[in-house]
């Protein structure tokens, strides 16, 4: 990241400030962050503190943009950089948001605006080339808000994609970021992964939650009809998986298995009964264990900084022993003779002479190397002992009953982790499609079906305001719209979010229902001719004092329309761009983002998984349901 190329971009003026990456987005961190607990004011107030930049998105030419110098590292000098692009939506290439539609957010209103927040990649670096920020894909990190305080994070890349910084660092800078702005609910698409495996359905099965639930991000819309219960329902059948039953069951087809519960168990030193118990050590033990830059043999020695040997020629040393120790046949041997036949590979005695001291009740592999002296001779020797083969007694103690010093490195662990993925919760074996071990591939599915989630940072009515001075009062308000199209005339539906207003003491209604029309104009493209006419839950006139009639903090509706009326035919809504119905075997009733298909009689949409049309196949030319498709086998031959 401190390569990035901003030769687009202008150059940085004399004196333009840099800010603390760890610390952006906080308390005074560029501001205090008041804004009178509204998002849009907020916004407005950070970007005073940008530099105004120009062609970051030539293509529209009128979307203005800022940027913001953010230090990482002081030595060495890491820096990037934060910019913030207005989109307004006469702009926009999109007017109704997809993101909203999935997440179940197809009922708010159109915004005036966006909001996007970038942090570009080295790749993705606005250039005079490559100028247009919001189309392209690989940024460090990408967020956007509407202009109402609802937004969507649309990417984080940390270091397995090319990032300088590590996911739960950009993760914290999002979420500090939302807070300061005060945002009021941020929906995220989980796919995010680790060497490999869904992060969603690892993490689920350790911590009983996302990855992204660590900053408050918890379940807000499944894919293929899934719902929270069934959510909830499935993470909890993984995660109490009795280990010993499934020992029981794969021990003596799948020694890898045995071999990685028993690895775990004797390093745990305590129980580990479930499957959630295992995962969930492992990723404990992750974060213990040091970084390590290569993939290395497990030679069970912790080697020190001031070791005269490396680690590759401890790890050389440790193999020549052990395979000395298997050709012996699982008999004690004395030291000596190992020794002996551990110098016909290996030269230095030295080196022998300190594996032989360390060894001494390790794990290597799938064997422990036991150590003792002699009782008679009083010569140490040596064993090896098997224990691929070692199960879990009903305490979950391994039979072996070893205490091990065990030191396991970084890459074993992540392979070990890896292949519970893979032949346990992902690609089950044939044998485990049976009884309870059936319901292991169908709640994977659905945690992995799990791709949406919400954090509700200030709600749909600001609950965490400041206290104003006894010369203010706050208060909550929305909108109800009168519908001129409806055949009464009087239908009225409340259709935004509450907005906080902060007013004088002595204000009154006539004043809060200008401030009302004012700002509802400001943030929704349905309401740019909005005027607020009068009080819906409270009996008052226009020059009554707001402090005498409502409490700090009451919730206002007001009832009103726009002038030339109409407002409810107009295509206002983020939800009314998809005008197709869906109905499918899963239980979907609304697009979800998933690959679907149409049926060319119904027209019904259905998703192509469960069409069984394989991903990897295209969407074929006609299509019918299984419904149509039948009505037509039944149909009486028409033929003469």
């Amino acid at each position: 990241m401190s390569h990035l190329d901003l030769s687009g971009c202008k150059k940085r003026r004399r004196g333009e400030r840099v800010f603390k990456f760890k610390k952006f987005g906080g308390k005074g961190h560029p501001m205090d962050w008041d804004g009178g607990g509204v998002f849009f004011e907020n916004v407005k107030a950070l970007l005073e503190f940008g530099n105004l930049e120009s062609d970051l998105c030539s293509e529209s030419g009128r979307m203005a943009s800022w940027s913001f110098q953010l230090e990482v590292h002081r030595h060495p000098s890491v820096q990037v950089t934060l910019f913030v692009v207005e989109e307004p939506l006469e702009v926009s290439l999109h007017r109704h948001c997809k993101h909203c539609q999935y997440v179940g957010w197809g009922h708010h209103m159109i915004c005036n605006k966006k909001y996007h927040f970038l942090v570009p990649s080295k790749d993705t670096a606005p250039t005079k080339a490559n100028s247009n920020l919001l189309e392209l894909k690989g940024h460090i990190m990408h967020g956007v808000f509407h202009s109402n305080g609802f937004g969507h994070l649309l990417c984080i890349n940390g270091l397995e994609m090319g990032s300088d910084l590590p996911g739960y660092r950009i993760m914290e800078f999002w979420d500090r970021l939302c807070n300061g702005l005060r945002a009021r609910k941020v929906s995220l698409h989980d796919i995010s992964q680790k060497k490999g495996m869904d992060l969603r359905l690892i993490h689920g099965v350790g911590y009983g939650e996302p990855w992204f639930g660590q900053w408050g991000y918890r379940f807000g819309r499944g894919t293929y009809g899934v719902t929270q219960q069934m959510y909830q329902k499935a993470i909890e059948a993984l995660r109490t998986m009795p280990l010993c039953m499934l020992v029981h069951h794969l021990g003596t087809s799948n020694h890898e298995f045995t071999s990685i519960i028993s690895r775990y168990q004797t390093l745990s030193g305590h129980s580990l009964a479930t499957l959630g118990d295992l995962f969930h050590f492992m990723f404990e033990l992750k974060l213990r264990l040091p970084k390590e830059s290569s993939n290395s043999y497990n030679s069970g020695i912790l080697v020190e900084n001031t070791c005269r040997w490396s680690s590759k020629r401890v790890e050389m040393a440790t193999r020549v022993i052990v395979e000395a120790l298997k050709r012996a046949e699982f008999r004690w041997v004395s030291r000596q003779e190992v020794r002996d036949a551990a110098r016909v590979h290996i030269g230095d005695t030295g080196l022998l002479d300190f594996v032989l001291k360390s060894l001494g009740n390790h794990i290597v592999g799938n064997y422990l190397v036991r150590r003792c002296l002699n009782p008679v001779t009083k010569v140490l020797e040596y064993c090896l002992e098997d224990i691929s083969n070692s199960f879990l007694n009903q305490e979950g103690l391994s039979d072996s009953n070893t205490k091990a010093r065990y030191m396991i490195t970084r890459v074993q662990l992540m392979k070990d982790m890896f292949y519970l993925y893979k032949y346990i919760l992902t690609e089950q074996y044939p044998t485990m499609t049976v009884g309870v071990f059936a319901t292991i591939p169908i709640a994977s599915r659905i945690i992995r079906d799990t791709k949406y989630l919400i954090k509700e940072y200030y709600g749909d009515i600001p609950s965490k305001l400041e206290g104003g001075t006894t010369s203010e009062c706050t208060i909550n308000s929305t909108i109800a719209l009168s519908n001129d199209n409806c055949a009464d005339g009087g239908l009225k539906s409340v259709m935004a979010p509450y907005e906080c207003f902060k007013l004088n003491g002595n204000a009154t209604i006539d004043e809060l229902k200008l401030q009302v029309g004012k700002r509802f104009r400001e943030i929704y493209w349905g309401l740019r001719s909005f005027v607020a006419q009068s009080i819906l839950n409270v009996n008052a006139k226009g020059l009554d004092s707001i402090s005498r009639l409502v409490d700090l903090g009451a919730n206002v509706i007001f009832e009103g329309r726009n002038e030339g009326g109409g407002t409810m035919g107009e295509d206002i809504l983020e939800g009314n761009e998809t005008k197709f119905v869906v109905d499918c075997a899963c239980g979907a009733k609304e697009n979800d983002g998933e690959r679907m298909v149409t049926c060319d009689i119904c027209e019904v949409w259905q998703h192509t998984r469960c069409a069984r049309i394989p991903n990897d196949e295209e969407i074929p030319s006609i299509f019918l349901c299984s419904r149509c498709e039948q009505e037509i086998l039944l149909l009486p031959n028409c033929l003469p």
